[in-house]
C-alpha cells in the first residue's frame, strides 16, 4: 500500500497555506517543520495538491463503501454520501446509510407509480379545462374586435370636431406669446436647448485626478525580484530598497526625474549572500536608516540583521534570531536597533559592539511588528493577537494589551509617544494608552483585514503643531480611513483603490497622504479635501510608499522588480 510521510504531508499543508494567502501561518509551519531542508521538488507538486489529495481520499472511501455493500445492485451514482459522513463514519456505518437511502429510493419509485395513475386522471381533467379556456378565449376575441370598432368610430367623430374648430376666427394669443418669450429667454440664457446648465454638469462630476506626467517619473531598474521595502535617507538624497533577490540597493536621486535609471548612475548593491542561490532564505524583508542617515539596517529571511554604511560597506552581522525578521527599527539616539522575528522574539542590539543586548520572549507566535516609544522602551505585536510594551533592562513587559481577535499586523506610536495605534486581521484598529489596560478607542469601520496604520506628522511635538493629529488605516477592503483620535470618529473614507492597500505615508507637512495598492496604483490624497490630487499607475502591485524629507519626492516599490520615484508638485 502507498503511504505518505509526515514531511510530505507538512509540505502539502505548507503549499496549501501559501496558495490560500495564509502567509504568516505558512512561515511559521515552514520554520518549525524545516520545509527549507525538504528534498521534495516543489516544481513537481501541482497547485491545489492537498485539496486534490483529500478529494481523492474521499472518493476512495465512497467507492469502498459501495463496492463492499451486500446489495449487489450498485448504482453508478455515489452522490448519496456527504463528505462529512465519509470522514467521521467507518465503512459499516456508511454501508447502512447506503442501504437506507436505496430503500428510500425504492419506496419513492413505488410512490411514483401511484402518482403516475393520479396524474393520468388529472390529465383528463386538464383537457376538459382547456376546452373551456378555448371557448372563453373566443368570447374575449369577439369583445376585443367590438372595442376596436368603437374606437374607430370615436376617431372619426373627433376629426369632424377639429374641422369645425378650424373654421372659427382666431382668438387673442398675446398671453401665449408672452410665456413663450419667457421660455426662449431662459433657453438663450442657459446656452443649451433645455438641458442641464453647464455649471450643474461640472459640479456634479467628481474632479478627475491628475496623472503624474512621464517627465516626473524615474524608474529604478536593477532588482531581479519583487521589491518589498524602500526608505529615504533622512539626511540626504539616498533611497534604499530591499528585494526578494537577496539584495538591498542604495540609489542616489539627484535633481529632477529622468524617466529611467537603468543606464544612469548605478546603485550601490548590498549583497546578502556570497554565491548565487535560488533559496528564498536571503530575501530582504525590511530596512531602516538611523536618524542621521549614516547607517542602514536590513532584516532578512535568513534571520540575520545587517548594518551597512551609506557607501554599502557591511559593518556588522547580527546573528541570534532563529527565524525570518519581519520588522527592524532604530531608536532615535541611534545606539540600539530593535528586531522582531518569526521565532516569536524581539531583540535589542547594542550597535556599538555589534552584539545583542536583550532578547524578549513573551509572544507565543511570530512577532510581526516592533516600534520604539522612546530610546529605551518599545512595543511588539504578534500573530498571537497580543501587544507588549517592553523596556530595556526589564525582564517582564511593563504593559500588556489584549483585545484584538486576530493577528496584529502593525503597531505605531504617535509623535509624542503617548498613544499606540494597532491594526489587525479582525478588521479593527485600536488606540491604546499606557495609563489603562483596555483600549482608548476601538475603530470598527473597515470590512476586512487592516494591514497598516500611520500617524500624521501633526499636532503637539511635531513640526506642524497647529494641525489636527490624524490616524490613517489601510485595509484589504481597498479603502483608507482617516480617524479623529480625540473622539474616535471617522473623518474620511478614501475610496479610490480596487485591491488591498498595503502602504500609506503622510507627507512631511501633513497635508497629503500617499497610498500604494495591489491594484498597481499610487494615489496622492489631499488630507483636508479627502480627494485624489495625483495618481500613477505602474505594472505591478505596490508593497511600500515613502516621502523624502523635503516632501517633493515619493518612492514606491513594486512587485515587478522596480522602484519608482515621483516628483511631487502642486
Amino acid at each position: 500500500m502507498i503511504s505518505i510521510t509526515s514531511s510530505e504531508l507538512n509540505y502539502l499543508i505548507f503549499r496549501y497555506l501559501n496558495e490560500s494567502g495564509f502567509t504568516h501561518a505558512a512561515f511559521a509551519l515552514g520554520y518549525e517543520a524545516g520545509i527549507n531542508k525538504s528534498t521534495i521538488d516543489g516544481n513537481l507538486v501541482p497547485p491545489g495538491a492537498l485539496v486534490t489529495f483529500v478529494q481523492k481520499g474521499i472518493q476512495y472511501l465512497e467507492l469502498e463503501a459501495n463496492l463492499t455493500s451486500e446489495d449487489l445492485d450498485v448504482d453508478d451514482d455515489f452522490q448519496f454520501l456527504h463528505p462529512l459522513d465519509l470522514i467521521t463514519k467507518d465503512v459499516d456505518e456508511l454501508q447502512k446509510i447506503i442501504k437506507e437511502k436505496k430503500e428510500n429510493i425504492q419506496k419513492d419509485k413505488s410512490k411514483g407509480k401511484e402518482k403516475e395513475n393520479i396524474e393520468n386522471g388529472r390529465e383528463h381533467d386538464r383537457k376538459l379545462a382547456m376546452e373551456k379556456d378555448k371557448e372563453l378565449a373566443k368570447e374575449k376575441e369577439n369583445e376585443k374586435q367590438q372595442r376596436e370598432k368603437d374606437k374607430e368610430r370615436e376617431r372619426e367623430r373627433m376629426e369632424k370636431e377639429k374641422g369645425k374648430e378650424k373654421e372659427k376666427p382666431p382668438e387673442d394669443v398675446s398671453d401665449v406669446n408672452h410665456t413663450g418669450d419667457e421660455n426662449n429667454g431662459k433657453i438663450e440664457e442657459n446656452g443649451s436647448d433645455g438641458g442641464p446648465e453647464p455649471m450643474d454638469v461640472c459640479t456634479s462630476l467628481p474632479s478627475l485626478p491628475c496623472e503624474f506626467p512621464i517627465s516626473d517619473v524615474t524608474v529604478l531598474q536593477g532588482h531581479s525580484s519583487e521589491v518589498f521595502a524602500c526608505a529615504w535617507n533622512p539626511a540626504g538624497s539616498l533611497l534604499a530598497s530591499g528585494s526578494g533577490d537577496s539584495t538591498a540597493r542604495i540609489w542616489t536621486i539627484d535633481g529632477t526625474s529622468n524617466s529611467t535609471m537603468e543606464n544612469g548612475p548605478s546603485p550601490v548593491v548590498l549583497k546578502h549572500f556570497k554565491v548565487r542561490t535560488n533559496e528564498k532564505s536571503k530575501d530582504v524583508t525590511t530596512l531602516d536608516w538611523n536618524v542621521d542617515g549614516t547607517l542602514l539596517a536590513t532584516g532578512s529571511y535568513d534571520g540575520q540583521a545587517r548594518i551597512w554604511s551609506r557607501d554599502g560597506e557591511l559593518i556588522s552581522t547580527l546573528n541570534k534570531h532563529k527565524g525570518p525578521i519581519f520588522s527592524l527599527k532604530w531608536n532615535k539616539k541611534g545606539d540600539y536597533l530593535l528586531s522582531g522575528s518569526v521565532d516569536k522574539t524581539a531583540i535589542v542590539w547594542d550597535v556599538k559592539i555589534g552584539e545583542w543586548k536583550q532578547q524578549f520572549e513573551f509572544h507565543s507566535a511570530p512577532a510581526l511588528d516592533v516600534d520604539w516609544r522612546n530610546n529605551n522602551s518599545f512595543a511588539t505585536c504578534s500573530t498571537d493577537s497580543m501587544i507588549y510594551v517592553c523596556k530595556v533592562g526589564e525582564s517582564r513587559p511593563i504593559k500588556t494589551f489584549s483585545g484584538h481577535q486576530g493577528e496584529v499586523n502593525a503597531i505605531k506610536w504617535d509623535p509624542t509617544g503617548s498613544l499606540l495605534a494597532s491594526c489587525s486581521d479582525d478588521s479593527t484598529a485600536k488606540i491604546w494608552s499606557t495609563k489603562q489596560d483596555t483600549c482608548l478607542l476601538d475603530l470598527k469601520e473597515h470590512s476586512r483585514e487592516i494591514y497598516t496604520v500611520r500617524w500624521s506628522p501633526t499636532g503637539p511635538g511635531t513640526n506642524n503643531p497647529n494641525l489636527q493629529l490624524v490616524l490613517a488605516s489601510a485595509s484589504f477592503d481597498s479603502t483608507i480611513k482617516l480617524w479623529d483620535v480625540d473622539t474616535g470618529n471617522l473623518l474620511h473614507s478614501l475610496t479610490g483603490h480596487r485591491e488591498p492597500v498595503y502602504s500609506v505615508a503622510f507627507s512631511p507637512n501633513g497635508e497629503y497622504l500617499a497610498s500604494g495598492s495591489l491594484d498597481k496604483c499610487l494615489h496622492v490624497w489631499s488630507v483636508k479635501e479627502a480627494k485624489i490630487v495625483k495618481t500613477f499607475t505602474g505594472h505591478g502591485g505596490i508593497f511600500e510608499v515613502c516621502w523624502n524629507k523635503e516632501g517633493d519626492k515619493i518612492a514606491a516599490c513594486f512587485s515587478n522588480n522596480v522602484v519608482c520615484v515621483l516628483d511631487f508638485r502642486m
